[in-house]
């Protein structure tokens, strides 16, 4: 027991300053945007969505380097709080392998897709990185 308080107590001031580090900076002039589908398209599921970044760099999640981040994939949802890490569900996607597209089995109708660049700590970054909205419909 007292070895576990003691390594509890030894970690804790590591995470709050993991917590505490400094929102990234994104690049002057980066943008993130989808490749495919285009706005408007439509597809059968399942469908490739690629992914698209100029201005900075691929990291993946915990990698803290400068002009860096991750994707995630925003799916018929409004935009995360933006000075929060991006939530993890069905609706917002994360890439934090440093992937660069994915598959994604959907239900026919309509939906909507967003990018948003995350950082090493999965937040956007300041002047977060975001991409249109685009529409689908599935057949």
């Amino acid at each position: 027991m007292k070895i576990k308080v003691l390594a509890l107590l030894f970690t804790l001031p590591l995470l709050s300053t993991a917590f505490a580090e400094e929102v990234s900076k994104a690049a002057e002039g980066s943008n993130v945007y989808i490749i495919s589908p285009a706005d408007g398209d439509t597809v059968s599921s399942p469908l490739s969505v690629q992914f698209g970044l100029r201005g900075m760099g691929i990291a993946p999640a915990g990698t803290n380097v400068e002009n860096t981040g991750h994707h995630h994939l925003i799916i018929d949802a409004p935009l995360p709080d933006l000075t929060q890490p991006v939530p993890s569900s069905e609706n917002y996607r994360h890439f934090g392998k440093g992937q660069s597209e994915v598959t994604l089995e959907l239900a026919p109708g309509e939906h909507t897709l967003q990018l948003l660049l995350g950082d090493w700590l999965h937040r956007p970054h300041d002047n977060p990185v975001l991409s249109e909205v685009i529409t689908i419909t599935v057949e």
